[in-house]
């Protein structure tokens, strides 16, 4: 189907040889000399796109496109001037324009602005098919290394972004592709933390991560004694997220610093966010406050002492700041803290951790509604930048900009989604995470899980001297025999935490620095 084309100048006659030009690339056009016939040609007519002169007598080219866009909102609109005055242009952009062009103009300016308003979408899939084919060879002989700590980040940098390259594409085979590539990886990168993780805890490699019990001394205190600086904690919030939501931060923001760190085990909130601000591994946070650690088989919230432990830690640190700590967890409570945003200003430091991501994480599993709406990683992706988009963390953003002060963003661990079941035996003392299990009595495929015979050795809680853990690995979640095919079709497709892969354990370290 031919491209349609209205194109209004109060010139059009010596316009022709540019008309000529198009209707040879096979551009339907239609042409009009004044902006009120212009708007009714729109009005009874369906336009892939319309080029509008800005000066003609009668209705000018501003007011058109004004009733251009209430009538087809989503209609390109090109404009088409011999101004270079800056307030018209600006004029122009504000009433949402797709492009500005300055006359004279050539027949390849106007080619080129029709692809990027009419075929962008087909040629950035294309573009993005060929880049990819050449790179799939790559990625996969690189998987096929024995890759380090570092290698493993820059994998998952890469991963991170095709995958937003793949939201851009309509080539569905080539994603499916990727996906596959992606599985592979997360595959080899279960095999490394099972390889190295507990040395990494006991001293005894040649290397080792940040990781969360390691994240506040080594990142985030040598950055907040020389500057008044916010912390803010996303809880569950990936590395790919962070992307999607970085040019929304690059408005008042500049990246300083954009790093990686890894989570420990389980990478759940009770156990990697407790170690971020205890600068403590689990079960030293349990000996050491043995009234503030909640057990898995206990009620009741087992993050109630964050603030606690990152007083206790700065203390050892010998980081004396005035501080604040506000954790967010409704929509409410984030209004009221920008309402209340002066007295912050009054500290050093400010620690804000927000919990909506995990919320949502949550609520996918539970509300159909929203299960329908992130059905996959790319429909998360753009529901994260939209609640962003509208929620009271952006004003909090915005004033703390505003204010001049720096901000450190992270979270505790990511989330994985999950297809494949994996079948565990288990009695009522078992924990309810799909990721990992903690019990005296589990009856499971080794080669299925990572497990943790001596949660010692990780620092790990143990329950009774029989307790063990185990990690789901990549995309996999546990599944009790009871009643199996029910509890695997409501779980199968759900974002989780608390195992083994690289969305949840390679996660975001964002020094910014407010822009003047």
């Amino acid at each position: 189907m031919a491209v349609k084309i209205l194109w209004a100048d109060d010139e059009i006659d010596l316009l022709k040889p540019h008309i000529m030009f198009l209707e040879q690339k096979e551009f339907e056009v239609d042409t009009i000399n004044n902006g009120s016939e212009a708007i009714e040609m729109v009005e009874k007519n369906n336009y892939d796109l319309v080029f509008l002169d800005e000066n003609m007598p009668g209705i000018s080219g501003l007011e058109a496109l004004s009733e251009i866009k209430r009538l087809r909102p989503s209609l390109p609109v090109i404009m088409i001037t011999k101004s270079e005055e800056e307030a018209i242009m600006e004029s122009a952009i504000g009433k949402d324009i797709s492009d500005y062009l300055i006359k004279p103009v050539n027949p390849n300016q106007i080619l080129l602005s029709i692809k990027k308003n009419i075929d962008q979408s087909r040629l950035v899939s294309e573009e993005t098919t060929s880049s990819y084919q050449q790179e799939f060879r790559n990625i996969a002989m690189r998987l096929m290394d024995r890759l380090d700590i570092e290698d493993w980040k820059e994998m998952n940098d890469h991963l991170a972004f095709w995958e937003l390259k793949m939201d851009k594409s309509k080539d569905k085979s080539m994603s499916e592709i990727f996906e596959m590539q992606k599985k592979e990886a997360n595959q080899q990168f279960s095999k490394f933390i099972e390889d190295n993780y507990l040395s990494w805890l006991n001293g005894t490699s040649d290397e080792t991560p940040i990781l969360s019990h390691t994240l506040f001394k080594q990142k985030i205190a040598p950055f907040i004694k020389d500057k008044k600086t916010f912390l803010i904690v996303i809880d569950n919030f990936r590395y790919d997220q962070w992307k999607v939501l970085e040019p929304l931060f690059g408005e008042y923001f500049d990246v300083e610093e954009e790093d990686t760190y890894f989570s420990i085990l389980p990478t759940a909130t009770q156990y990697a966010r407790n170690s971020i601000f205890a600068g403590l591994m689990p079960s030293e946070i349990r000996k050491k406050f043995p009234s503030k650690w909640v057990e898995e088989d206990e009620e009741g919230s087992k993050n109630n002492f964050e603030e606690d432990f990152l007083l206790d830690q700065m203390k050892r640190l010998g980081i004396s700041l005035k501080t604040s700590y506000n954790k967010i967890t409704t929509n409410a409570k984030g209004k009221k803290l920008v309402d209340s945003f002066s007295d912050l200003l009054q500290n050093d430091f400010n620690v804000i951790v927000y919990n909506f991501v995990d919320m949502l994480s949550h609520a996918r599993t539970d509300m159909e509604v929203i299960k329908e709406l992130a059905d996959d990683d790319s429909a998360y992706r753009s529901i994260t930048e939209s609640w962003f988009k509208h929620s009271p963390l952006l004003e909090i953003i915005k004033k703390i900009q505003e204010s001049g002060h720096n901000i450190v963003l992270t979270t505790d661990h990511g989330m994985v989604k999950v297809t494949s079941p994996i079948k565990v035996i288990g009695d009522r003392s078992v924990n309810t995470n799909l990721r990992y299990k903690l019990g005296k009595n589990l009856s499971y495929k080794s080669k299925d899980v990572f497990e943790i015979k001596n949660p010692d050795d990780a620092f790990l809680p143990k329950i009774n001297q029989n307790t063990r853990y185990i990690f789901a690995k990549d995309d996999t979640f546990i599944a009790y025999p009871n009643n199996y095919n029910y509890y695997v079709n409501f779980y199968k497709d759900t974002f989780q935490h608390g195992g083994i892969s690289l969305e949840e354990v390679i996660i975001p370290i964002i020094r910014l620095k407010a822009k003047k």
